[in-house]
Order: structure tokens, then sequence, then C-alpha cells
């Protein structure tokens, strides 16, 4: 009995008919975020990589005026910070750890998204000691605590 072999090419063509047919998905079946970021930002780009690592997809958009964005889509200005993201229904503001994102995927609330206001020390894409901070659920004129990090790491 011959034994069939199968070049390079042939397992990746195998796996290109199979990923148009909707069986393999990016990023673990995860969405795609699109990070709209100032392109002098440093910390941003460390967010980026911070989910990056953690299997997702992420498309960047450089803009050096988010204002209009953030007001599109519905960033109140008290849980501002230097980048937006669009998940699917959900907006990543600033430096959410990826494990209040994949909670938040988990657990689908009601709700417009995740902001970590202002730029703590320590969160993910930011240099320094970590400090404690709050990740906030928003949406519906409503804000709530979904988690307390140091780090990446709840707290």
């Amino acid at each position: 009995m011959t034994v069939p072999t199968f070049s390079r090419r042939d397992m990746l063509a195998g796996l290109a008919v199979v990923a148009a047919a909707g069986h393999l998905t990016p990023a673990a079946g995860r969405p795609l975020l699109t990070v709209h970021k100032d392109p002098n930002c440093g910390c941003c780009g460390g967010w980026v990589e911070h989910l990056r690592a953690a299997g997702f997809e992420v498309a960047v958009r450089e803009t050096s005026d988010l204002q209009p964005l953030k007001a599109r889509l519905g960033v109140p200005d008290a849980l501002a910070s230097c980048h937006t993201a669009e998940m699917g229904r959900y907006v990543i503001e600033g430096h959410v750890p990826v494990r209040a994102i994949e909670r938040l995927l988990g657990e689908q609330p009601d709700a417009r998204g995740l902001a970590v206001p202002g730029m703590p020390l320590g969160s993910p894409g930011m240099g320094g000691a970590p400090e404690v901070y709050d990740v906030i659920l928003f949406g519906a004129g409503r804000q709530e605590r979904y988690g307390r990090y140091r780090g990446d790491r709840e707290v």
C-alpha cells in the first residue's frame, strides 16, 4: 500500500479551501480589533503588541485627531484615553488588558464597551511600576467597574 505524501504547497492549498469555506477563522474565532491611534504614540503600539501576543488580529489606523471618532462611538469624555479600538459591536478605550476583553467576549453584556481612563502606569502598553486601576464597562448612561487590575493581572 502506498502512503500519500503531501507537500507544503498541498497543505497550504487545503487550508485555504477550508478557511474559504468558513471552517477556520482568524485569531481563534475572535473578532478583529481596529485600533485608532496617533502615529506618534509609542504606548499605543505597546498595547497593540499586547493584543497580538494574546492571539488577536489587529488592524491599526493612524490619525492625529481621535475626538470625532470617540464622539461617534459614544466614548464618554471622562473615560477617554490615548487610543480607541472597534471590536464588533464593542468599543475598547485605552489600555484595557486582554483578560478583560476576553471576559467581555465571553459574557457579551449589553454595553457600549470597556475603558481604562487615562494612561495608568504599568497597564498593558505602558511602562513603569504597575499601579492599580479600574476597567470600566460603559454604555446607555451607565458606567460600572468591570474589573480592577495591576498591570495585566486582575486583583
